[in-house]
């Protein structure tokens, strides 16, 4: 009999799903999508190159937005081909071993992205309330050594959620109301006690985001506390608006993410349209709307991208 369930088990497929009720215009709703993705990747792929390229903007605000950058980069990546799968081939299953390596990219990615955000409150936090020692501070080797921490905690906090969810059984219908994986969807697939995932998952968006989220908050108290504390009007609006952009970014990736995190929890009776919306703005949002808004409001990152721009006409 185990012989037979295990057979079972590594046959079965979830069943991923699109915008529910749209099913005969998934061909027309692809086409956004893949502008939002091409969006994404070409956006990302520009700060990033603008960035290496260009000897000015070596300074630790964009390495960290470069950091983001790649962060972004992958979770478009990440949810691609599920997503653009189900709306231009009709392919909605997915294997186990997929799924969890799926949802092991997207929540890491994620929890990268809160980190990205948080490094860079750091940095607007120090800019502003230690300008002194903001080059002493924020050293290349520092930088790189809170990334590493960062990714790593992320990678490790993160690494036993395939594998609590492996050893499940799962004997129901397997159909996410998602065209990608979760866990906090997944283990409810499961036909076994998921106390265990859901302490666990709980414990992790404490750790991490919980807490990322938190010491943003705090350093922007401080930070508007030090602006309001100059003298002059002109210096305090100077010094917020080096932050409008990053508080852009947090506003975009915590509103959604913190939503869905809600409906999975305790929204059992909430729209599968709502749910749905909410899951596309939290992980497709972000990577296209932030090389966006930093292209916009940082000065010295938009005078980059003009200077490549016409030294390609040229060359050409």
């Amino acid at each position: 009999m185990s012989a037979v369930n295990d057979t079972k088990f590594n046959s079965a497929v979830f069943l991923l799903t699109g915008i529910p009720g749209q099913e005969n215009v998934h061909l027309w709703i692809s086409i956004p999508f893949c502008l939002i993705y091409v969006t994404s990747i070409v956006g990302n792929s520009v700060i990033l190159f603008i960035i290496k390229t260009d000897s000015k903007l070596h300074e630790p605000m964009y390495i960290f937005l470069s950091m983001l950058a790649i962060t972004d980069l992958g979770i478009s990546i990440s949810t691609m081909p599920t997503i653009l799968g189900i709306y231009l081939f009709n392919s909605t299953e997915m294997s186990f071993e997929a799924c969890f390596a799926q949802l092991f990219f997207i929540h890491s990615l994620q929890l990268n992205e809160s980190s990205m955000l948080l490094l860079m409150a750091f940095d607007r936090f120090v800019a502003i309330c230690n300008p002194l020692r903001y080059s002493s501070l924020l050293t290349l080797q520092t930088i790189d050594n809170m990334g590493l921490v960062f990714v790593l905690r992320n990678l490790a906090v993160i690494f036993p959620l395939p594998f609590l969810l492996k050893r499940f059984r799962y004997c129901r219908a397997n159909v996410l109301s998602h065209s990608y994986c979760l866990h906090q969807e997944v283990m409810k697939m499961a036909c076994s006690d998921i106390t265990v995932n859901s302490i666990y998952g709980l414990f992790i968006t404490l750790l991490t985001v919980g807490l990322d989220s938190l010491l943003i908050f705090l350093s922007y108290v401080m930070i508007l506390k030090t602006a309001l504390s100059i003298a002059s009007n002109a210096g305090c609006l100077k010094a917020l608006n080096t932050c409008v952009s990053h508080l852009c970014a947090v506003l975009l990736f915590y509103t959604p993410m913190i939503g869905l995190s809600v409906i999975h929890r305790f929204g059992k009776g909430s729209s599968p349209l709502l749910q749905t919306v909410l899951g596309y703005i939290s992980l497709l949002v972000p990577p296209l709307i932030n090389p966006i808004v930093y292209s916009m409001k940082c000065r010295h990152l938009r005078a980059g991208i003009i200077r490549a721009f016409f030294k390609c006409r040229v060359s050409s």
